[in-house]
This record gives C-alpha cells, sequence and structure tokens, in this order.
C-alpha cells in the first residue's frame, strides 16, 4: 500500500472545511482558513497544507481560540488599518482588512495593517500575493512562539519568527518568498517527526542546549535560526515590528500565554504594501522591465527564483485536478471528523 492518498482539489476543500465545521468554526471562518489551506496544498506546501488543521483543531479545543468571533475593522489614520481577530484564527481578520489596506496603499503610496489578538498557524506567502495581485509590492511577518533560541544562545526565546515578500510581475507569476527565521519551520519538524527521520545537522538542539538530530528531542529543546547571529538579530527585528509596534506579545508572551496548551500561537501579525505607481513617480512599465532584466540574470545563471518549485507545483496540481499527501495525516484528519 502506498504512503500516500490522492485527493481531488474538490476534496481537500470538502475534507478541511468539514473538519473545522464539525469542531466548531462558522462558514466564514472555515473558509477563510480553508482558502488558506487549499492554496498551501495546491503548491505541494505540506508543512503549511491540511497538515495545519491539527492545530487548528488543538486551539479550538484549548478553550481559547474563537470560532466565531467576528474580527472589527478600524481605519486609524491615511495609511493604517487595525484588524482585532476577537480571539478568532488571524485569517478572517486578513480577509476583512485587506481590500482596506490595498486601498489606502494606492492612494498613499504605503500603507500598513495591524492584525492584533489572533492565533495564526498558516503560511504567509498567500497574504502578500493578495497584495502582488493588486499590483503592490508587501511584507508580512509575525512571531510565533519561544520555540528558537538567539545565537549563542541555549534555550527558546525568539518565534520562528516568518518573513515573507512579494513583488508583482506584468504577465507572470509574482516574486515571492516566504521563509521562517528559524533554520527550519516549526511544522517542517513535526513532519520529520511523524516521519521518523533524523533533521540535518545545525537545526536544533535539545533540552540541554546541545545539538541533535533527533526530531523529537528537537521538539523538547529549541531551534536555531538561519545564518547564525544574522538570522538572530532578523528575528529579534520580527519580534519588535509585530510585537511592540502593534501594541501586542511578542513569542515568549505568547508562549507564557497558551500555559502549556498544544494550540497555535497568539499574538499580532503587521502587513506593509507599497504602490509600485506612486513610488516610481508613474515608471511602473519602465521599472517593470528593470525587474524582469534581474530576474532574467538569475536564472541565465541556471539559478531559480524563489517559489518556482511552489509555481510549477501549483500549474502540475490544477492540471490533474488533484493533489497527494501522506495517508497517516489523511487518516488522522479522518478521524478528526467524527471525534
Amino acid at each position: 500500500m502506498s504512503d500516500n492518498i490522492t485527493l481531488s482539489l474538490a476534496e481537500v476543500r470538502e475534507l478541511s472545511e468539514s473538519v473545522l465545521a464539525h469542531h466548531g468554526f462558522n462558514n466564514d471562518h472555515a473558509k477563510a482558513i480553508t482558502d488558506i489551506i487549499y492554496t498551501n496544498q495546491l503548491g505541494d506546501c505540506h508543512s503549511h497544507g491540511l497538515y495545519r488543521l491539527l492545530m487548528c483543531i488543538e486551539s479550538i479545543r484549548s478553550g481559547r481560540a474563537s470560532g466565531t468571533a467576528a474580527p472589527t475593522i478600524s481605519d486609524v489614520g491615511p495609511s493604517v488599518v487595525r484588524a482585532d481577530a476577537n480571539d478568532g484564527i488571524s485569517l478572517l481578520a486578513m480577509k476583512a482588512a485587506m481590500p482596506l489596506l490595498i486601498e489606502k496603499a494606492k492612494k498613499n503610496g504605503v500603507a500598513a495593517l495591524a492584525i492584533n489578538r489572533c492565533f495564526h498557524f498558516s503560511a504567509l506567502w498567500p497574504e502578500v500575493e493578495m497584495l502582488s495581485a493588486a499590483g503592490l509590492a508587501g511584507m508580512a511577518m509575525l512571531p510565533s512562539h519561544a520555540w528558537v533560541a538567539p545565537a549563542g544562545g541555549t534555550r527558546g526565546l525568539l518565534g520562528t519568527n516568518p518573513f515573507a515578500f512579494s513583488w508583482p510581475r506584468q504577465g507572470k507569476a509574482p516574486f515571492t518568498f516566504d521563509f521562517a527565521t528559524s533554520q527550519f519551520a516549526r511544522g517542517e519538524i513535526e513532519l520529520y517527526r511523524r516521519a521518523g527521520k533524523a533533521l540535518p545537522e545545525g537545526v536544533a538542539i535539545d533540552k540541554n542546549g546541545q545539538p541533535t538530530t533527533d526530531a523529537e528531542a528537537a521538539m523538547n529543546g529549541a531551534m536555531l535560526t538561519f545564518g547564525g547571529h544574522k538570522g538572530s538579530a532578523f528575528s529579534l527585528m520580527i519580534e519588535l515590528m509585530a510585537g511592540p509596534l502593534i501594541d501586542d506579545l511578542t513569542s515568549k508572551e505568547s508562549m507564557a500565554a497558551a500555559g502549556g496548551k498544544p494550540e497555535a500561537p497568539y499574538h499580532g501579525e503587521i502587513i506593509l504594501a507599497f504602490d509600485p505607481n506612486m513610488l516610481s513617480g508613474g515608471r511602473v512599465t519602465e521599472n517593470n522591465d528593470r525587474a524582469e532584466r534581474l530576474f532574467a540574470d538569475v536564472i541565465d545563471q541556471g539559478a531559480r527564483l524563489p517559489s518556482q518549485r511552489r509555481q510549477a507545483a501549483q500549474a502540475f496540481n490544477l492540471e490533474r485536478n488533484a493533489v497527494d499527501i501522506p495517508r497517516a495525516l489523511y487518516d488522522d484528519l479522518i478521524a478528526l471528523k467524527t471525534s
């Protein structure tokens, strides 16, 4: 028997929405969450696809995350939007606030969205690609839980602290990247643990601060930042930008708030949008051509642009109208529909 199972794209949506509804998420939340899970699964981003339903359900079972809270969207300045998720999963608040963020960026050149009091589990690239689809460049960042040791440290303090960027390309898929400032995303380590595979060197330390390739020991110890002190500084910047700057929690504070429960991190998120038309003085076409020459120079060297693998997977899976997921994960999700 194969270790994988094939699902049609319609089955991916149905499975996600039905699991979420069964555990108390209303229709608006279930659809907003499923849109992002589906988008990740379509691109074979397994660590942020259907697998993330497990964390969603853990979060609502903890009794703190709301599956019905309507977000509160506030227009607080010429270039600032605030979205209070009211203890819901972040995605409905993000979806509700995105049109106003886009409107403000196109009017003023630059705009920011602060999402507060949210539980967050998802990848950031679909969010910034909403901006690039509107012709804007975008950045997004947030903390998580204190799973990551700072450079030279021996215990968790920082989050995996992902950062995403997307650049609109005329007539082409956007230039996008999304990465954790830890060597691995937390979800990737969990997938290694579930598969019984050893981690690469330099990814994590155990609870005694010693290097480890054992995924279980890594989950009980701490992860490491990419690039040593450079990744550590970058991660600290994200703690500040998506924490004190927007009046929300740091990764250490988020972990303390969870009280040891296996729920999604509770904190805030900041999304920044930039209008190439206004910032370039209306010379979008000329500067798009210059950007394309830069991308061509990357590809001419035999290198690839970030997201090319994901975009190829999206095209392939759309063509066959299906995706593959681990059978063990499928069995776990089916069990959630009745538990």
